[in-house]
């Protein structure tokens, strides 16, 4: 058995975001004759990728200003969970207040955990982006409520504040770079804000211009057809949450369109089966968007040959969907298929 090197110690919760173990995917890796390696965000203190971006964006809102460590400050943002939960952890570390919007059709896994952390969790019903009871508008709403009472106050807008993507290329990016000593051929991600998609592309890019990048989209989502034709237009849908976008694209992902190269569609039956089979025969406990990067990340590596590295992103952990892509009579009412091992 092979001892790890022991652990650093980090300073706070700050120091312990980042600095994910590349998991070779033995059967993906198998079946393609490339090494598909994902990369553990699911090891995060909150449990996924978006710890990343919560500190990106509470960091870069001490830089401007607009909170101040030690004095009341309150973080509001509107999400489908994941970016709430590392906003709040981040936010309780820094001595912040956070208000998160959510809609409430998002796991009960999420939401129990998210009033767990201390978030003051608003709920409300799930709107097309169009409308104005849509979660981020209301998010930004509150955010300029508190701060017309005088409250020191951020709205985080993951969706188009920079600073999302820019944690990744300062950190994601080059660490998948050191991981694999260079030797990286693709890498493929979905995108629900498109911060880790652009920013680890530009980490990437900058130092292997003729890497692939390749973005992964459920069915549901207008951006696989965006990259191909240039146009948002969704066809079907996904029980999976926190990617895809029907109606508009992200000012992250807009910014970084020109180092996109293209886009694999994933329909829920094929990201099902990567969940579950990681989970089966690989000990890999994830969600759902995990299992479109991964189904992603197998078609790239069939479409490019054998000899190739293909990296991707394991989001979050499965216990985050128990009740939904875990649970026998959701998957049935969906037309989904159930795991042997759960009927």
């Amino acid at each position: 058995m092979s001892v790890p090197p022991p652990a650093r110690i980090v300073e706070g919760l700050a120091g312990a975001i980042g600095n994910t173990p590349l998991i070779r995917l033995r059967r993906a890796s198998a079946a393609t004759g490339c090494e598909i390696l994902g990369k553990a965000e699911f090891m995060q203190p909150g449990g996924s990728v978006k710890d990343r971006a919560g500190l990106g964006i509470i960091e870069d809102a001490e830089r401007r200003g607009q909170l101040i460590p030690g004095q009341p400050g309150i973080v509001v943002e509107g999400t489908a969970g994941n970016t709430g939960i590392g906003l709040t952890l981040v936010a309780n570390a820094r001595g912040y207040r956070s208000i998160i919007v959510v809609p409430e059709t998002q796991s009960k896994e999420k939401l129990d955990f998210l009033r767990m952390i201390g978030a003051d969790l608003r709920l409300i019903p799930p709107k097309p982006y169009r409308d104005p009871g849509h979660y981020v508008h209301t998010s930004r709403r509150i955010a300029e409520e508190l701060a017309a009472q005088g409250e020191r106050v951020v709205w985080a807008n993951q969706f188009g504040n920079l600073a999302n993507a820019a944690a990744h290329e300062e950190t994601t990016g080059p660490e998948i770079w050191a991981q694999t000593g260079g030797r990286i051929d693709a890498f493929t991600c979905a995108c629900g804000t498109g911060g880790t998609l652009a920013g680890v592309a530009r980490a990437l890019k900058a130092s292997k211009p003729d890497l692939r990048i390749i973005l992964a989209d459920p069915m549901g989502s207008g951006l696989y057809s965006w990259i191909k034709t240039g146009e948002v237009k969704a066809e079907g849908n996904s029980v999976t949450e926190g990617i895809g976008q029907a109606s508009t694209v992200p000012g992250n992902l807009e910014q970084g369109r020109a180092l996109i190269d293209d886009a694999v569609q994933v329909a829920d039956p094929v990201a099902l089966e990567q969940v579950y089979d990681l989970q089966l025969h690989e000990g890999l406990s994830v969600g759902g968007s995990a299992g479109v990067n991964v189904a992603a990340a197998i078609a790239v590596a069939r479409q490019m040959g054998p000899g190739h590295t293909i990296v991707t992103i394991l989001c979050d952990g499965g216990a985050r969907y128990q009740s939904k892509i875990f649970n026998p009579a959701f998957l049935r009412e969906r037309g989904l298929p159930v795991p042997t091992w759960l009927e």
